[in-house]
């Protein structure tokens, strides 16, 4: 059997990342609900970890990808997660030193509830977020106050340089 080692090209950027969302949510929700009925509801948590931890490696791939790790950078190459309508934003902010959107309209959103796992639209996208800017620079702080998945009218991503820089590991320097 051959392909799809660590080593392979990543190409799942041909297919529309809400589109890889719905068939990954197609596919996990029922086996974690399967799961959970025979191990118990702590899947969930090893399941969100592992998914933030793949969400941090991504961000690592990003920053690759654009060719830098600036806040600039990081606002062009979110342009995969947009793609197909999929979300709806207006930027508030953006320097060297801080960027602000607000997402207005969520297809992601619309899509788990319409597949009845609103309840894991978090997990397997929301959750991602802050790990995704980890990957791409540990010196970004990410905050985020309220999200359309959890019911607000709209999701308000802040990204900013932190004003002391953290080492690779995640410690203060």
């Amino acid at each position: 059997m051959t392909g799809g080692g660590p080593d392979s090209p990543d190409t799942l950027n041909e297919v529309g990342v809400l589109k890889r969302r719905e068939i990954e949510a197609r596919i996990v929700g029922p086996l974690l609900a399967r799961l959970a009925d025979e191990y118990g509801n702590g899947i969930y948590d090893v399941a969100r970890d592992e998914i933030v931890a793949i969400a941090r490696t991504q961000g690592a791939a990003l920053a690759d990808h654009v060719g830098g790790n600036s806040l600039p950078d990081f606002a062009r190459g979110l342009g995969a997660w947009s793609a197909d309508g999929a979300l709806e934003t207006e930027v508030v902010e953006l320097t060297d030193e801080s960027f602000a959107f607000d997402v207005t309209r969520c297809r992601y959103a619309e899509m788990y509830r319409s597949l009845g796992l609103e309840d894991l639209g978090a997990t397997l996208s929301c959750n991602r977020d802050g790990a995704l800017i980890e990957g791409f620079n540990p010196n970004v702080q990410f905050t985020r106050t309220q999200t359309i998945m959890g019911g607000a009218t709209h999701c308000d991503f802040r990204f900013r340089l932190r004003d002391t820089p953290v080492d690779v590991a995640g410690v203060d320097s």
